[in-house]
């Protein structure tokens, strides 16, 4: 997850933390440098009073460049002035013990403590570490140098020369490793915001796929309900057909225009129903696993059931097809009867959306080769480029909020893998849309 975006939003952390550590060091540096006065009142009564002067100056200056980083320009430039801050008591420190012992003077511990905070407590990087640490000992050889005694304890001022160098160089190996272990910290904490969102998304999709899985139980209840109604309704139906074909062929009823017409309507509304309970069970028993290799049918049959079956959807809508005479393909015909109605019912609302009348839909098909190439067009607004190669994502839809769940032409798209077809999708913006898919051709010998 090392990516520049990472890096730009810990860069904006980082500066919030150091803006942070480098107040709390200044306040605690200020504090310590005025306890100092106590320091010197025990050593140095002689120099209180100069002594004195010095600390209340360097924590007059330390709170002023605190004050200074309120503003905005001083926060992008708080690795600056935290050196700036934190160099004033060395200075400070080094003209002490210029004016005291030199390099047997206690002033020196100070320096060192100043060094270890800078790599501990404060988020320093590594070479303003450096810096730091390299400034501080040339500042102790500078104040030793200038000491009235100069260099007369050598062996002194080469041991605490040493300890300043090895302070200086365990501070920037601290400096190095707290760097990293506040990147990998952030790094952390932004990957498990990402399996929260991603958790968030994953918990939502399984929150919808759940609600679906519902809906297609009790789909699945009610066609097992119906599929079994179908045979009790084709019973009376055929009753009725018998009676009426009976009634056309009384002499009574043949003189009687009235009677004639009527008996031949209620023909036509029986035919119909036989039409749609035909059609009920051809959708309601799917064929799975080995049965798709072995199973055969007449896409055209499919499709005319499927234009009965949305009747109620394609009023005012002209629906036209352009078939081969054979159109014998192998497969499921009720996966297929439900992959067309999905498709026809999509073009409807997107021609209806569109709200461009006349609506024409126009179904064809080809022979190529051994696969009956497949198109559904509609002449409706079209279909986004943006979005031409996300419609058979699983959950995307660009119907409003509880108009679906953007699943119909996944779930139609797995049918016609099953089937060793591919269904695809083209289109013009404002001009036309089209549904296109393939099928097997049958060998059936009984054809």
């Amino acid at each position: 997850m090392d990516t520049p975006g990472l890096h730009a939003g810990y860069t904006a952390v980082l500066r919030d933390f150091r803006l942070e550590f480098s107040r709390g060091g200044a306040y605690t540096g200020i504090v310590l440098i005025l306890l100092g006065m106590g320091l010197d009142s025990a050593l140095y009564p002689d120099k209180q009073s100069a002594f004195t002067s010095a600390r209340i100056v360097v924590s007059v200056l330390i709170f002023c460049v605190v004050l200074a980083m309120r503003t905005r320009w001083a926060q992008d430039r708080i690795q600056g002035l935290t050196f700036v801050w934190l160099i004033l008591p060395q200075i400070m420190i080094a003209w002490m013990i210029a004016i005291t012992e030199g390099a047997t003077s206690i002033y020196y511990v100070g320096m060192t403590l100043a060094i270890y905070s800078s790599g501990i407590v404060l988020a320093f990087g590594l070479w303003q570490n450096m810096v730091f640490g390299a400034i501080s000992c040339l500042l102790y050889v500078g104040a030793c140098a200038w000491h009235a005694g100069g260099f007369d304890l050598p062996g002194t001022f080469v041991v605490n020369c040493l300890f300043l160098i090895m302070s200086a160089s365990i501070s920037a190996v601290f400096t190095y490793f707290n760097e990293r272990a506040r990147f990998m910290l952030f790094q952390l904490k932004a990957e498990v915001a990402q399996k929260n969102t991603q958790l968030e998304e994953t918990n939502k999709s399984l929150a919808d796929i759940k609600g679906q899985m519902l809906q297609q139980e009790k789909m699945a209840a009610i066609g097992t309900l119906a599929a079994g109604m179908l045979h009790e309704v084709n019973n009376p139906v055929n009753f009725c057909m018998m009676a009426i074909e009976v009634a056309i062929e009384d002499p009574i009823a043949k003189q009687s225009a009235l009677v004639s017409e009527c008996l031949a309507d209620a023909k036509q509304g029986m035919l119909r129903v036989q039409h749609i309970v035909s059609d009920l069970k051809t959708f309601a028993y799917r064929k799975s696993g080995n049965q798709l290799e072995t199973g055969h049918f007449q896409f055209r049959s499919a499709l005319d059931a499927a234009i009965r079956l949305v009747g109620h959807e394609t009023k005012n809508v002209s629906i036209s097809h352009d078939l081969p005479v054979d159109t014998l393909v192998r497969g499921d015909e009720a996966a297929i009867v439900g992959v067309l109605i999905n498709l026809l019912g999509n073009a409807v609302l997107s021609m209806r959306k569109g709200n461009a009348p006349p609506f024409e839909i126009r179904i064809t098909a080809h022979w190529d080769d051994k696969r009956l190439r497949i198109s559904v067009r509609d002449n409706g607004p079209g279909i986004a480029p943006e979005n031409l190669a996300r419609v058979f994502e699983p959950f995307f839809t660009t119907r409003e909020v509880g108009q679906g769940l953007g699943l119909g032409l996944s779930i139609s798209y797995g049918v016609i893998e099953r089937h060793g077809g591919t269904l695809s999708a083209e289109s013009e913006l404002g001009k036309w849309a089209s549904m296109n898919f393939d099928l097997q051709r049958s060998d059936w010998e009984g054809r």
